[in-house]
């Protein structure tokens, strides 16, 4: 299995409804590292998993709306804890659709899957992955 990862970083605030999250039910800030690697069984004719650049701006493009925003006043956040977890999937999604539109500079479909990992801290950690088939 081949794979590319690219990352970046978005700095938000939010907060958490549930006894669970202790002091994070009030507002607080995060800053996530945020890395993207898209899995391929082979290469494609250029020797390539997909094109870098695109990768790297399509993740850019779906961290941008969420970079310096406090997600809880996000419309499509409305009513959801804003998990690292969750956020994991919601980026995901962006990146798949990106992915099977062709955005990455080779087609979806040739692509096994994506997986989106969510650094909270140097020690700390969430992933989402599935297939894009």
């Amino acid at each position: 299995m081949y794979a590319v990862e690219v990352s970046d970083q978005i700095m938000i605030a939010h907060s958490f409804r549930g006894a669970v999250f202790g002091p994070a039910q009030e507002l607080h800030g995060a800053t996530f590292v945020v890395r993207a690697a898209f899995f391929s069984e082979r290469l494609d004719e250029n020797g390539i998993v997909v094109d870098i650049g695109r990768a790297h701006d399509v993740l850019k493009a779906a961290l941008k709306p969420l970079n310096y925003r406090n997600l809880d006043d996000l419309p499509q956040f409305k009513g959801v804890n804003t998990t690292t977890e969750f956020l994991t999937r919601y980026v995901y999604d962006l990146l798949a659709d990106a992915a099977r539109s062709g955005g990455l500079g080779r087609p979806g479909a040739e692509l096994s899957s994506i997986r989106v990992t969510v650094a909270e801290s140097p020690s700390a950690r969430a992933w989402y992955e599935a297939p894009l088939r």
